[in-house]
């Protein structure tokens, strides 16, 4: 395969493949839960199972409390930076359709768009990982060991999921 057309698949793939990590960053819009969700069902596999894992930790009264009002002061922040975020994103695979459609191919533009889109992802998810800091900081160190062991129990039954399933 020559240059030309390495270069034209990787213009075609990216804004696909960094489409599909915006989406995964928010969540993924998948349901995950019993009725026919991610994985039929089973859930999805990652570090951050919200809820259950934290009814696993036996959180106080005022933890619950702190907890809820963390998400609820930043829900109306977190829903403007999504919007943002998607409209910023949605811009630049426009930007990308139309240097992939152009007469000539300007690898130093796509390069650039390329780096800008990845720039906007990594903002986003340090974003996002402060927030989640900011959340667990009202964890004990016990509770924080605990939720460390229920994350690595949960990666265990990911990768042995993974095995099985027939990708």
């Amino acid at each position: 395969m020559n240059k030309f057309k390495k270069t034209l698949l990787i213009a075609i793939a990216l804004p696909f493949a960094l489409g599909s990590a915006s989406a995964l960053a928010y969540g993924g819009g998948h349901k995950g839960g019993h009725h026919g969700g991610y994985h039929e069902g089973r859930g999805g596999c990652g570090n951050f199972d919200g809820k259950q894992m934290f009814r696993d930790l036996d959180l106080t009264d005022q933890q619950r409390d702190q907890m809820r009002d963390f998400r609820r002061t930043n829900r109306d922040a977190m829903r403007t930076e999504y919007r943002e975020h998607f409209d910023t994103m949605r811009g630049y695979h426009q930007q990308m359709q139309n240097l992939m459609l152009a007469e000539n191919f300007d690898e130093n533009a796509v390069r650039n768009l390329a780096k800008q889109m990845s720039d906007l992802q990594i903002e986003h998810r340090v974003t996002m990982l402060k927030k989640r800091h900011e959340m667990l900081a009202v964890l004990t160190p016990a509770q924080k060991e605990k939720l460390k062991q229920l994350q690595d129990e949960r990666r265990s039954q990911c990768e042995a999921r993974w095995a099985d399933d027939d990708l």
